[in-house]
């Protein structure tokens, strides 16, 4: 049945492809945004959305809605400043909450992460059963966001995604997109780690099934696709898709891993060098079947991105998480 949706954070990357699929499945939106929408779309009304590290009066942007779908964070900074984190992605969450107990929303749907789970690496495959261990600021804020909103009392669904991948991603994928663009030989054909990763379209069909489904009300759940893949393998799907050969050679990865440690970038190791492997069992018994497998979704991806003047392979247009 159409629904009346608050999208925050509707501009950034998950959320202008969450805009499309809910206005084109029939529902009437609010977009809310900092910036406003550069194309508009019928039965999409525009919003501002405040700065989320000031007090935000969301009694406005929730009213005549049904059901919330929040997007909207600060994502990963330079620096890891807890206070910014804090403030923008837990305290304005619980706010939110609040407001949409207030005004009887149907359900809140909560973009948090896999990092409240997980960190960016895991030696196990991770479940929804696994102790949270969430390393950065960033995951701990989001993490205490969830926390915020199982108190608030208003009915929820909690989605933890993996790193999502599309035209448009950004910070990881973008990172693995310029490696595996740069002309020439790269190291990681011994990277057999593996990773986890989420199609933005399988992601779109994952929220358009927690808007009403009983069977997600007030639980929390790994998004990813169904089969991991490992770092060599990404990187080669990632050149070949591009037209080119992947050469790859092999260096043992504690080589790798010893440089990168030494320039002080460990949280780089984990990303590309450790393991996260995750289960979405849980969704799927759900009711959610992922369409879309990683390394046919990366490919239609590059070829997406090829045949756009504004991005290409390693150089895609960053868009800030609002």
């Amino acid at each position: 049945m159409p629904s009346r949706i608050l999208v925050t954070g509707s501009s950034g990357f998950i959320g202008s492809a969450l805009t499309s699929a809910l206005a084109a499945a029939g529902h009437t939106l609010r977009a809310a945004s900092r910036q406003p929408m550069v194309e508009r779309q019928e039965n999409v009304e525009w919003a501002h959305l405040p700065d989320l590290e000031s007090e935000i009066d969301w009694s406005s942007l929730v009213a005549g809605m049904d059901i919330v779908v929040h997007l909207a964070a600060i994502a990963h900074r330079g620096r890891d400043d807890s206070s910014d984190y804090e403030r923008a992605n837990r305290i304005a969450t619980a706010e939110l909450a609040k407001a949409c107990r207030r005004q009887t929303i149907k359900r809140l749907v909560f973009m948090s992460s896999i990092g409240a789970q997980a960190g960016s690496a895991a030696d196990d495959v991770v479940t929804e059963d696994c102790k949270p261990r969430p390393v950065t600021a960033y995951d701990r804020a989001k993490f205490a966001a969830e926390e915020e909103i199982r108190l608030s009392g208003v009915p929820f669904t909690i989605l933890r995604p993996v790193i999502v991948y599309g035209p448009g991603a950004k910070a990881n994928i973008a990172l693995i997109m310029r490696i595996a663009a740069l002309p020439v030989p790269l190291p990681f054909a011994a990277f057999k780690n593996r990773r986890s990763l989420l199609s933005i379209d399988n992601l779109m069909q994952a929220i358009l099934l927690c808007l009403d489904s009983s069977a997600t009300l007030n639980g929390t759940f790994i998004v990813c696709d169904r089969e991991p893949i490992t770092m060599a393998e990404m990187l080669a799907t990632l050149r070949e898709a591009g037209g080119h050969s992947p050469r790859l050679f092999s260096i043992p990865p504690d080589a790798v891993k010893a440089i990168i440690v030494a320039a002080g970038h460990r949280q780089l190791w984990d990303r590309i060098g450790r393991e996260l492997v995750a289960s979405s069992d849980k969704l799927q018994a759900a009711g959610w079947s992922p369409k879309i497998e990683t390394r046919a979704g990366l490919r239609a991806m590059v070829k997406r991105l090829s045949g756009d003047s504004v991005c290409s392979l390693g150089h895609c247009e960053l868009q800030e998480v609002n």
